[in-house]
């Protein structure tokens, strides 16, 4: 099995509003420069560590601020022949050129972050474009990359409730993946929609989803079949991922990294037991479910959540009912 690689880029335009994770709005480009020769630098650090990589995830931040092409070059060496290499863009990184130099970077896969497709929404948001806008960036990140979906907030305030208005069109957008987030509200918005009303909105945005042929994979997620985004399928699976960038989490076997690009980066290593559990629970946000086999412990808490209407089991497996989704967290909770 190859590796998997987070690379992290902090740098915005500028601020949304409704965003708490670390970025460096209005970075100049000497500073992006400097930071894209350090990662450079510490793949080539790495070496044969990141031989044969099996995927590839280029986050933000937004990648496209940065020139990514001593990156590219770093990386070439240790490209897997079928490695899924995801970048993430926002709708105004897109044109041709960059679309074309992504491509012979290796780059086969984009996630694009729209967050809403309502005018008002995006302009309260401060995403500084328009749907109509973002529906032309993915249409030509369509013609260049068949593998491509979009990111969509669900509860932000002054959201309309009516489906149509919240999803226009959808069906002629040609998405291979979705990921539909719950606003976190992280920055004291006012007049944010109650959790109910956010979580009826997901449930209909995943029935809008389904009818136009992408299925729930994970609890956020929803795809075309066999368009299932790899690299996070490889984390919630427990596998060993490399995390390089400000901020960027990693798990290496007892290891787990955030990664400052100097004398900052941080290690801990956890116990045997904890890793383990951690690299097991997590599969109960998928579709595939967590297999509890040999883990006696579980069975009880377990249990309950079938009797709740939260799981339901087959075997040794038990995955998340559609009311599960919501308190997903509190069943790991416990678990852990």
């Amino acid at each position: 099995m190859g590796a998997n690689l987070y690379v992290h880029f902090p740098f915005c335009r500028s601020k949304c509003v409704y965003c708490a994770l670390h970025s460096r709005p209005g970075s100049s480009e000497s500073e992006r420069a400097e930071y894209v020769s350090g990662l450079a630098s510490r793949i080539r650090l790495l070496g044969s560590r990141l031989d044969g990589l099996n995927t590839v995830y280029f986050g933000g931040g937004t990648p496209a601020l940065c020139d990514l092409g001593p990156v590219f070059d770093a990386l070439a060496p240790h490209i897997g022949s079928d490695c899924e290499f995801t970048v993430e863009l926002h709708p105004l990184d897109v044109t041709r050129s960059l679309l074309d130099s992504l491509k012979c970077g290796g780059v086969n896969r984009i996630s694009m972050g729209v967050q809403s497709l309502e005018d008002g929404v995006l302009a309260a948001m401060r995403r500084g474009y328009s749907a109509a806008q973002a529906a032309r960036a993915f249409e030509m990140v369509r013609n260049t990359f068949d593998n491509a979906g979009i990111d969509l907030i669900a509860g932000y305030p002054g959201e309309s409730a009516d489906l149509g208005t919240r999803l226009p069109n959808l069906g002629e957008w040609g998405l291979a993946h979705c990921s539909v987030y719950a606003l976190q509200n992280e920055r004291g918005l006012a007049d944010v929609p109650d959790d109910a009303t956010a979580l009826d909105r997901i449930a209909e945005t995943a029935r809008s989803l389904s009818e136009i042929g992408l299925r729930r994979y994970e609890i956020s997620n929803y795809a075309v079949p066999g368009r299932e985004c790899r690299h996070n399928m490889a984390v919630w699976r427990g596998e060993d991922y490399f995390g390089l960038g400000e901020g960027a989490h990693g798990r290496l076997g007892l290891e787990r990294t955030v990664d400052y690009l100097g004398p900052h980066a941080r290690t801990e290593t956890v116990r045997a037991a904890a890793d383990a559990a951690e690299r097991r629970i997590f599969r109960l946000r998928t579709r595939e479910g967590l297999d509890a086999a040999g883990r006696e412990d579980w069975r009880p808490v377990l249990g309950r959540f079938v009797s709740e209407g939260l799981l339901t089991r087959e075997g040794n497996v038990y995955r998340l009912t559609l009311r599960g989704t919501e308190v997903c967290d509190a069943i790991l909770a416990e678990l852990v």
